[in-house]
């Protein structure tokens, strides 16, 4: 076997484990306080309920790697910054999230929206998204403890 051939097996192989890893159907999970919306107009009305400053709207698996990491960092931030801030996950590898990543419009996993008070999209972002670098996102939009 040529070092070259080797390589791009190794490389075949990591990919196989990482779809599969990110891949299947689960049931989807949202945080206590959101449900799954079947439009934009929908998910507006029920973001100017509570009248958060910011909805986070994490697009991702419970089965992807990136997206258990997501998961923790939402859970602190959902208890850091409970009046101003509103997180909702959609699991896009089930039949209403698959629905959702496209009503988002989602290339990858895991994808943050983020919406202002009127439920208009600001600030988007593709991948792991470290919590510092979030927070400095919330704020922009002067999301306080």
């Amino acid at each position: 076997m040529t070092p070259k051939f080797k390589f791009q097996w190794i490389a075949l192989c990591v990919l196989a484990i990482t779809v599969a890893a990110c891949g299947g159907e689960q049931k989807s999970q949202t945080t206590a306080k959101s449900n799954t919306t079947p439009s934009k107009e929908a998910a507006k009305k029920e973001i100017a309920k509570d009248k958060p400053k910011v909805t986070f709207v994490e697009l991702g698996s419970v089965n992807c790697i990136p997206c258990k990491a997501m998961k923790k960092i939402m859970d602190q931030l959902e208890a850091k910054y409970p009046k101003d801030l509103r997180i909702i996950f959609y699991d896009v590898w089930t039949e209403q999230g698959r629905k959702d990543a496209e009503l988002y419009g989602i290339r990858s996993i895991p994808t943050q929206v983020f919406l202002d008070e009127t439920g208009k999209e600001f600030f988007r972002h593709e991948g792991y998204f470290p919590q510092d670098s979030l927070e400095q996102v919330l704020k922009s939009k002067q999301v306080s403890q």
